[in-house]
């Protein structure tokens, strides 16, 4: 079945000249698969003896169990350290956001920024890098931006070209698609510190004086205005947060 699959896509078992058109290949038939839930549900998972499908998918050891079970039908050479990696790949296509989880996941990575399926950057450090990570296709970065913004309701489409949402972490998502872009579809995902910081953590990183944390404190007290403005991932939203947590509890915002 899942040669049949492959075949249709207009490759061939056990014949592709270069390995990465080989694991390819297998990703996009075992996604297909499992993205729908048809024949290799049907065929493997009695033997698994998993019958909570949606469980199923979130569980990394199950989908290494899918893949090797799917694998052991064609004539794939694979090593083990190729069939780990193409499970790895397919949770993070099924259950994650794809080729992008490993930046999500990666906590010193502070934005990720895809220019068009092919080329994507991330910001670490505060210094932008590019990276070998892409889509496999434009269409295949649609599916990864419908799914982001399905998660809140929101939808992006040519009536609706442009979109703001967040992911689930809190993550700030904007991504545009054509016929706004010229490149296809394209987003930047800024990501947030886990633990919220605090004054002290501002007054020990340097970043601000002892006595200047204490003075903006009562200003926030005092319901003084406050202006904050800076550049692009200077630290605006993360410092608002560090001033909002002066607002008194009796206080409503």
């Amino acid at each position: 079945q899942l040669a049949g699959v492959m075949r249709s896509r207009g490759g061939q078992v056990g014949t592709l000249g270069q390995e990465r058109e080989v694991v390819q290949q297998l990703q996009e038939g075992l996604v297909d698969f499992m993205v729908s839930g048809t024949a290799i549900w049907g065929s493997v998972a009695p033997r698994l003896q998993v019958f909570d499908f949606p469980f199923l998918w979130r569980d990394w050891a199950h989908v290494h169990a899918i893949v090797d079970a799917a694998l052991g039908h064609e004539e794939t050479p694979l090593s083990r350290a190729d069939r780990d990696m193409l499970a790895r790949q397919i949770t993070d296509e099924v259950v994650g956001y794809g080729p992008i989880s490993r930046f999500l996941k990666d906590e010193t990575v502070t934005e990720i920024m895809v220019n068009n399926h092919r080329e994507i950057f991330i910001e670490r450090g505060g210094r932008i890098f590019p990276t070998e990570v892409e889509f496999a296709s434009e269409a295949h970065l649609r599916r990864i931006l419908d799914k982001i913004v399905a998660q809140v309701g929101r939808r992006v489409d040519e009536s609706s070209a442009m979109v703001d949402a967040r992911l689930p972490d809190g993550s700030r998502v904007n991504a545009i698609i054509p016929p706004l872009s010229l490149n296809g579809p394209a987003m930047t995902i800024r990501k947030f510190a886990q633990r919220r910081l605090e004054m002290h953590d501002l007054v020990g990183l340097g970043t601000i004086s002892e006595e200047m944390g204490e003075f903006l404190g009562l200003c926030v007290k005092a319901r003084l205005n406050v202006l904050v403005s800076g550049g692009t991932g200077s630290g605006k939203t993360t410092f608002l947060n560090v001033l909002s947590s002066f607002i008194p509890n009796d206080e409503r915002i």
